[in-house]
């Protein structure tokens, strides 16, 4: 059996050596990445009450690591969402479409009782396949 290389891309949260998880993880051409909510560098949460905005803030950071990656926003196959309100679902949709509405990945929305911090409206993790192109659909 043939063995995949394996690497791993950190944030820089000073969680992630505390805790031991990665942004995302690639392997092979596949990357995942993980939950990710819209708090910045500075443990600050962005867009406090807002869903859209933190939608926004979170695609980007998540657009950031899979270039880093060798991934592109195109690549992504897979989008779940995690969220405190399913009522506010036209919120996150409409900052999703930004980027996914050309790209139609599967996507799955589902309520949560809560998130890691009482700010966060959202988390949302992806995943890619690196040098995926879209053929129908």
């Amino acid at each position: 059996m043939d063995l995949l290389k394996r690497q791993n891309y950190a944030s820089g949260a000073p969680f992630e050596d505390k805790a031991g998880y990665s942004r995302a993880v690639k392997v092979g051409n596949m990357v995942f990445v993980g939950g990710t909510t819209s708090t910045n560098s500075k443990g600050e949460v962005e867009g406090v009450g807002n869903a859209y905005l933190q939608t926004k803030i979170i695609f980007q950071k998540i657009e950031d690591v899979l270039k880093r990656a060798g991934a592109r926003m195109s690549d992504v196959a897979r989008v779940r969402f995690y969220v405190t309100d399913i009522g506010r679902g036209q919120e996150y949709l409409r900052a999703y479409s930004e980027w996914f509405k050309d790209i139609r990945p599967v996507i799955t929305m589902a309520e949560v009782k809560a998130l890691a911090r009482p700010d966060h409206l959202v988390e949302i993790e992806v995943d890619a396949v690196v040098g995926s192109y879209r053929t129908s659909g």
